[in-house]
């Protein structure tokens, strides 16, 4: 089979098509053949070797989400069937035509989805939803503070707090990637600077005390500002170090506010613990997706030989939503 494998560790240049053997699945396992891949901030972690994938999973091969079409199945699967249109998580290698997945971990795709979309979708939902509401205990009439707007992750959180009566701020530095998000039902949106990020004194202005909760993609260079921007009782859940991840934060001011900073990641969880960010998807979001109240934004769709493309868009911050490979 065809995948994107990485032939060393570095930039893009280091990616390649290559034939690989097919994996075959095992039990409880499901084989997909693979129509659609997206794009994550952690593959381009991987190929400079800085995000290493779970024990047993390649780590030339990248790819942590796909959608397709079911081929077999390994002994004892029962919940899955052949033919079956399926998008996952997936811990790795999922950059190719052929990927295995447990069959706890696929999701069945609705038909208003695309397979392009489907491909699209469960990293940022999942991802979103297990940061904003699991950890981050959103409730209807919050304002929220999302970081990166137009992300793939952001695009799905502005439209996730906002049919759950959140109101969101989201910040960028891209005035036209402000726009678009505020299309999706983001409410306010703060244009940030890469050399001296500010955002804490118009979140306050905002809000009057602050926010109660910050999902932040950013990390280090943030993190003074998070802190500022916070109300009592507040709380930063961290799933990104785009900024750097080390950070200087005044931690009198933590203490004062009674606040908190929550890390979070979902590959290198245990099996159990994504089959349950997976099931909590499956009964909150996909039914959103299938009433069209959200959707994953797909900035482009690329053949799988320009993924070196994708990567190059990707550190450039040109996209809004999500790249994908087709498969």
């Amino acid at each position: 089979m065809k995948a994107v494998v990485f032939v060393g560790r570095g930039g893009p240049e280091v990616i390649e098509v290559q034939e690989i053997p097919d994996p075959r699945p095992a039990r409880g396992e499901v084989l997909v053949r693979v129509h659609a891949a997206g794009v994550n901030r952690a593959d381009l972690l991987q190929r400079r070797g800085l995000y290493p994938p779970p024990p047993g999973v390649r780590a030339d091969v990248p790819g942590l989400e796909l959608a397709g079409e079911v081929v077999a199945l390994g002994e004892g699967v029962t919940a899955i069937s052949l033919g079956d249109r399926v998008m996952a998580i997936a811990g790795g290698e999922a950059q190719a035509e052929l990927a295995i997945a447990h069959e706890r971990m696929l999701v069945r795709v609705p038909g208003c989805l695309s397979t392009e979309e489907a491909g699209a979708t469960m990293e940022s939902f999942t991802t979103s939803h297990d940061a904003i509401f699991t950890i981050g205990g959103l409730r209807p009439g919050w304002p929220v503070l999302i970081h990166a707007a137009g992300s793939g992750v952001a695009t799905a959180a502005v439209q996730l707090a906002k049919v759950a009566g959140a109101i969101g701020i989201g910040t960028s530095r891209t005035p036209e990637k402000l726009e678009r998000a505020k299309a999706l039902g983001l409410a306010h949106g703060i244009l940030v600077s890469k050399e001296e990020p500010r955002f804490a004194d118009e979140v306050r202005r905002l809000t009057g005390e602050g926010v109660p909760l910050v999902l932040d993609f950013v990390g280090g260079s943030y993190a003074a500002e998070n802190v500022a921007a916070l109300a009592p009782r507040g709380r930063i859940v961290v799933i990104g170090t785009m900024g750097g991840a080390r950070a200087h934060v005044d931690l009198a001011a933590l203490m004062k506010k009674r606040c908190e900073i929550l890390g979070t990641t979902l590959r290198p969880r245990p099996l159990e613990e994504k089959i349950q960010a997976t099931r909590l998807f499956m009964k909150e979001v996909l039914p959103l997706l299938g009433s069209g109240q959200v959707r994953p934004i797909v900035d482009a769709v690329l053949p799988i030989a320009r993924a070196r493309e994708a990567h190059e868009r990707m550190e450039r911050n040109d996209s809004f939503g999500k790249l994908v490979l087709a498969l």
